[in-house]
């Protein structure tokens, strides 16, 4: 695609010129790169431009230039975006210590050819995983995204059927080789009664869900026990830990006597807002907190699903460094999960069709531009074959309250 012939005329059509002592000037195109799927068009800033000037208009670029879509990045964060480990990993660190920051250019990202339009098989898992580099999707431009889950927490969030299945789904299979091995465990609370989750049971080192307590006989402060109980035996385990690096070290590396655990909670929403005992809900929600703001160091990472970021229905939402909104209800959702600004930017979560399930965008503390990725669609089928493949020799606990539920699934 040809930017350069169109460019002066849109730049004044947009008005992000600048006139001086009777002249204009026009922000300048440095270089044009095509991925095939993606064109990174760099320009030059005029003085006292910023990159929000452009984001404003990302729209209007896009259907000037014939594009699907326009998003505006800062220059300095294309470079180690996608390298393994992400910007905190060596080489990212290296490549930003060596290159000088451009504060002066942006890179204009038009889509011109989506290839997230199509469903993203299950990627292989690396065996032994990287934990701080997972495969579990494909980015717009093509390449495979990396998630960084050792030493962070991920939030998602999306509107029913936008995929956040899909999400749980591809990080359990990245994984995968970690569990088998004994470097990993999943702690796992599914309060939809095991609807999401279950098939995956073997996998799981601690598993709760709930159910009907009409079925099951348990009342509805024993239901929600059942979770408090299991994040407090997370919380015991990350103060153990505490106290056997303190003075040793600021963070544990994971290995077979302490294995990275990962906490995933589908439907956030009903371990916090939902919860109708006032002291589960005191309980549940002081054991979230200690391990969202404690647990990183040492080797709890927290995963958590819901429909609704609002504060009211998760009060600790800042506590989670890394999160991914997929389909959106309303435009203002979008600021309440990723950075402000993130819509401007280009992440239009509000946009997302119904028919592309599991496409979202990323963004990571302490990098403002948002990724659009598509997560893996892992069917029943997968999930069976994952477990054979996967599953431990030894299985934990099951919490007391799904035991009957899981006799009946089983029978």
């Amino acid at each position: 695609m040809e930017y350069r012939t169109r460019w002066d005329t849109t730049m004044r059509a947009l008005k992000l010129t600048v006139r001086m002592d009777d002249r204009t000037y026009v922000p300048r195109i440095i270089k044009v790169r095509s991925s095939g799927t993606v064109d990174q068009v760099t320009v030059r800033l005029l003085p006292g431009q910023i990159l929000t000037d452009y984001a404003e208009q990302s729209e209007r670029l896009a259907r000037t230039f014939g594009a699907e879509d326009c998003r505006v990045r800062s220059a300095a964060s294309l470079i180690p975006s996608w390298w393994p480990g992400g910007t905190e990993g060596w080489m990212g660190r290296y490549i930003s210590w060596v290159l000088p920051r451009r504060t002066d250019r942006l890179v204009l990202w038009f889509l011109t050819n989506d290839p997230l339009r199509a469903i993203v098989a299950p990627i292989p898992a690396a065996d032994p995983p990287n934990l701080q580099a997972l495969d579990v999707a494909r980015r717009e431009d093509g390449l495979i995204f990396r998630l960084r889950l050792l030493y962070t927490h991920l939030l998602v969030a999306g509107a029913t059927g936008a995929g956040k299945g899909s999400v749980l789904w591809s990080i359990i299979a990245a994984l995968g080789p970690g569990i088998r091995s004994g470097l990993v465990q999943l702690w796992v609370l599914d309060p939809k009664g095991g609807m999401e989750l279950a098939l995956g049971r073997r996998l799981f080192h601690r598993f709760c869900y709930g159910s009907d307590p009409a079925m099951d006989g348990a009342t509805d402060a024993e239901y929600e026990e059942a979770f408090a109980t299991l994040l407090e035996d997370l919380v015991v385990i990350m103060r153990r830990r505490q106290g056997k690096l303190r003075g040793l070290s600021r963070l544990l590396k994971p290995s077979l006597d302490e294995p990275f655990i990962v906490l995933i909670a589908d439907e956030l929403a009903s371990l916090t807002a939902y919860v109708t005992d006032p002291a589960m809900k005191k309980r549940i929600a002081k054991a979230f907190s200690l391990l969202l703001s404690q647990g990183r160091a040492v080797g709890i990472s927290v995963v958590g699903a819901l429909q609704d970021p609002r504060k009211e229905v998760l009060p600790f939402r800042d506590l989670f460094p890394t999160r991914l909104a997929l389909r959106m209800s309303e435009g203002e959702q979008v600021k309440l999960v990723l950075t402000d600004g993130a819509r401007e930017r280009g992440a239009r979560c509000d946009k997302i069709p119904e028919s592309l399930p599991g496409v979202g965008y990323v963004t990571v503390d302490g990098e403002t531009e948002p990724i659009r990725v598509r997560l893996s669609h892992i069917t029943d089928e997968a999930i069976a074959d994952l477990v054979n493949a996967y599953a431990p020799d030894l299985t934990g606990p099951t919490d007391p309250i799904s035991v009957s539920t899981l006799e009946g699934a089983a029978a």
